[in-house]
């Protein structure tokens, strides 16, 4: 990995219980990406969507990093095939080192470990913390309940109107790394407090 090629953050579930349509697009993900040049980096799990984004980009050819506490690996819950796995010591060190690494994010659907890594690194581009596009894959209207509640906190003035070119809404793999890789046009928001 050179220090021009893209790392798109793939934040999504480590459930193994899920409709193989997730599966299959977490691979597609993965996989859309290594063909186009960028390195995925995500929580280092080796079970659910975790597994297929980083599956997907190896069986490509591309690069695939896992960060991940040590407890997790302590518990036997990393993946151990990946091109690197970078083991930290908190939930929150993982969370800034996968932010650090990243030069675009991708939420598949998942949980609240997702939501909370999704609407964190939101926030950081708000605040000027995070400059990389920011693409939520709302596979089969998943994510619809979240952008109703972030349309009505605009309603609301909880945020501004503008703060929802802090991200773009994909229908599929393909449209989300599409959005994930295009150029970044950093938009400055202002907050004020």
């Amino acid at each position: 990995m050179n220090a021009k090629e893209p790392v798109v953050a793939v934040y999504c579930a480590s459930s193994a219980s899920l409709a193989p349509e997730y599966y299959e697009a977490g691979r597609l993900t993965g996989r859309l990406l290594a063909e186009r040049g960028a390195a995925v980096v995500n929580g280092g799990g080796r079970m659910g969507l975790m597994a297929a984004v980083s599956d997907g980009a190896m069986e490509a050819g591309g690069t695939a990093i896992g960060v991940i506490p040590q407890f997790m690996v302590d518990n036997g819950w990393h993946h151990t095939g990946l091109s690197r796995l970078e083991t930290v010591a908190s939930m929150h060190e993982r969370k800034k080192l996968m932010a650090d690494m990243a030069t675009a994010a991708i939420a598949l659907p998942g949980g609240v470990g997702t939501f909370e890594e999704l609407t964190e690194i939101i926030t950081w581009r708000l605040l000027g913390l995070y400059d990389g596009n920011i693409v939520i894959l709302n596979l089969g209207g998943y994510y619809d309940p979240l952008l109703e509640m972030f349309r009505r906190a605009m309603d609301e003035n909880f945020m501004k109107p503008d703060h929802s070119g802090l991200w773009a809404v994909a229908a599929t793999p393909e449209e989300a790394v599409e959005l994930a890789l295009a150029p970044c046009t950093v938009h400055k928001f202002t907050q004020k407090f």
